[in-house]
């Protein structure tokens, strides 16, 4: 039986569940199905957030905030614009060889904000197809629809044509006709990009790709033992969103003993002992207020509220150690990370509801504040800002923790499997789940 406190805590955690998941119903258009990248009045749609907003969908029905029917609407909706929009090299098309743009007009599905073609957005976007694909198994033919277009849409990703005569994958592309010049090499968020671009059935690449992308892996030590190294929180936490890889591990793991989930739990241990640090001497940071990672924030030489001058970022990718800091944290961060250090998690966020009551906006968290800048309270400067992949990725992670429902989806999944085994990935419900 669950103590007062902590049936309050768990009160808690399902009201941001539930106000998370509202995002992508407060904002989603009804005719295209298409999420906005923000709150921000006339936001465009990112096809990442969708991606997000289609596997939540599947969250709300079981826990009855929305019906079966009602989500699997939805997800329609969205799959049926997405594979009606146009696919060509014109600049006002929705995307291009099966991949789409990073930003999209809300209700016309055309480019939009001069984007570039996103291979990791779309690899989101496919993640959240797929996902609703494995959740809407069902004999009625709205779910034979949504099954049947999950799997076209998967189909039409030229993964193969984004590599672009090289070993890595590139990371879009513009029209008329030119690819961007970085790539994905080195530890991102695009492991779960890799891992659709080696299960597709259609257009495929090579394991030695996803070998080109582990090459540029930065390895640190960290009490002794080997830790891969990304700064920004997101990366750690973006591709475990969907795939469990809790005791899985590829070539690059496995010789240094560890896996994906460990090293995520050692990048928020290093996160709290930055914030409890405290070298930038930063108003709140502590063991119970951490989280650095991508968000807004000021830009320029500000006063804080204790009279130093600090440069502020504007939009980074903030993060720890030897990354960017200028007091700006994600409060999403607390949630994100339940299934990672379910203690950590649960006693910041019983810090923040009690240091910070006026971060939440209609119960959901910002996507960044600065609690030592001068404000109209102990939060600070706050972003006006809520954003659709922090309301999907605390849906996702909290619904992990509490019931592993979406890595269930996925693990279903043959072309996650046959992914990440292409990928070298061995162990864990690798080796005990059936194919």
């Amino acid at each position: 039986m669950l103590t007062p406190t902590e049936n309050a805590e768990l009160f808690q955690i399902d009201s941001l569940q539930r106000a998370a998941f509202g995002y992508f119903l407060d904002h989603a258009d009804p005719a295209t199905g298409l999420i906005a990248d923000t709150s921000l009045p006339g936001a465009p749609s990112s096809i990442a957030a969708t991606g997000f907003g289609l596997s939540c969908y599947p969250i709300g029905a079981e826990r009855g905030w929305i019906s079966r029917h009602e989500a699997s609407r939805r997800v329609l909706t969205a799959l049926r614009f997405l594979s009606e929009s146009a696919q060509s090299r014109d600049q006002r098309a929705s995307g291009h060889r099966g991949f789409y743009y990073h930003f999209l007009d809300m209700r016309t599905g055309e480019r939009t904000w001069r984007s570039e073609l996103s291979t990791v957005d779309t690899a989101l976007l496919i993640a959240g197809c797929l996902t609703a694909c494995a959740y809407f198994s069902g004999r009625d033919a709205d779910e034979g629809e949504i099954r049947r277009l999950a799997e076209r849409l998967y189909a039409r990703v030229d993964w193969h044509w984004a590599l672009n005569r090289s070993d890595t994958l590139t990371m879009g592309w513009r029209p008329p006709g030119r690819f961007l010049k970085h790539r994905w090499r080195g530890y991102s968020e695009a492991l779960l990009l890799y891992v659709l671009a080696l299960g597709a059935t259609d257009h495929a690449i090579g394991p030695e790709h996803y070998d080109a992308f582990t090459e540029g892996y930065d390895w640190i030590p960290v009490d002794g033992e080997p830790h891969l190294h990304a700064a920004p929180l997101f990366i750690h936490l973006f591709p475990q969103a969907w795939l469990d890889l809790r005791a899985v591990g590829d070539r690059p793991m496995r010789e240094r003993r560890t896996d994906y989930f460990e090293n995520a739990r050692r990048a928020i241990a290093l996160q709290r002992d930055h914030a409890r640090r405290n070298s930038g001497r930063f108003a709140g940071y502590g063991e119970q207020l951490w989280g650095l990672s991508a968000c807004h924030a000021p830009r320029g030489r500000l006063r804080l509220a204790d009279g130093r001058w600090q440069r502020l970022f504007g939009y980074a990718n903030r993060g720890a150690p030897f990354g960017l800091d200028d007091g700006t944290l994600v409060p999403w961060a607390a949630p994100a990370c339940l299934p990672f250090d379910p203690d950590s998690s649960r006693a910041a966020l019983s810090h923040i509801a009690a240091s910070y009551p006026g971060l939440l906006k209609e119960g959901r968290l910002p996507g960044g504040f600065n609690p030592s800048l001068p404000g109209d309270g102990p939060e600070g400067w706050i972003d006006d800002r809520v954003v659709g992949l922090d309301q999907g990725l605390v849906v996702m992670m909290i619904e992990n923790w509490r019931s592993g429902f979406v890595w269930k989806l996925t693990r279903s999944l043959p072309a996650i499997r046959r992914g990440l085994e292409r990928a070298g990935f061995e162990g864990g419900w690798l080796a005990t789940e059936t194919a």
